[in-house]
């Protein structure tokens, strides 16, 4: 299986998201506007595990360890799953995301 687009990844993250609120109630919040601040948080905190890895092993680590780039990678899906989750709590469907990409990218190309 090739690429990964934003419905598979709304789709896991809902099918993870069902799982833990079915095993720990109201410990595991549903996905909804009043959380999406607190998801938008963690997805920072990913981000900085991401750019501690690029600042203390380095691009070359990165590029050429396999351990190194497993570990980047891995902190890289952290990020794209709580940005997901952030979509999903204010309702934005992978059909808006994509038309709005393709509209701010028209626009970016025009820009300079």
């Amino acid at each position: 299986m090739v690429g990964l687009d934003f419905e598979e990844m709304r789709c896991m993250q809902q099918e993870l998201h069902r799982k833990y609120h079915e095993k720990f109630g109201e410990g595991w919040k549903e996905l909804s506007p009043d959380i999406g601040r607190d998801k938008l948080l963690w997805m920072f905190v990913e981000a900085g595990e991401v750019a501690d890895i690029i600042k203390k092993q380095g691009d070359g680590e990165i590029m050429e360890n396999s351990e190194v780039r497993c570990h980047f990678t891995e902190e890289m899906c952290d990020v794209l799953m709580y940005f997901n989750d952030v979509l999903i709590c204010y309702g934005i469907t992978p059909e808006e995301m994509a038309r709005v990409y393709r509209e701010k990218h028209e626009r970016n190309l025009q820009r300079w």
